[in-house]
């Protein structure tokens, strides 16, 4: 396991309800071609905050890899549509753009 995870692993401990860290570590866990964890992280990053529009972007992409670009896609709009009632027009635009690569 890499030394990333462990850290990241070892700072939930003691904030284990951090949502940029269970973003962190889902990010890392895709990195490693670790999928099915890294959904698990980013689900868990959305629980303490729906609105972490990187945490539902890269679900969305760990999903594609794993072959299921359907539900990748749905997850890509919906974020995107919560990032337009947050006023954030970048994570919108880049959710959108996933999005519209996965409709193929």
């Amino acid at each position: 396991m890499s030394e990333r995870i462990e850290t990241i692993r070892r700072m939930l401990e003691d904030e284990p309800n951090d949502p940029f860290l269970r973003y962190s570590l889902g990010y890392e866990l895709a990195k490693a071609d670790r999928h099915d964890e890294a959904i698990e992280w980013f689900d868990r990053a959305l629980e303490v905050d729906p609105d972490h529009h990187y945490a539902a972007f890269q679900k969305a992409r760990a999903l594609d890899e794993l072959d299921r670009g359907e539900e990748a896609m749905t997850i890509a709009r919906a974020q995107a549509v919560r990032a337009r009632a947050a006023g954030d027009a970048k994570a919108e635009g880049e959710l959108l753009g996933l999005a519209d690569e996965l409709d193929v």
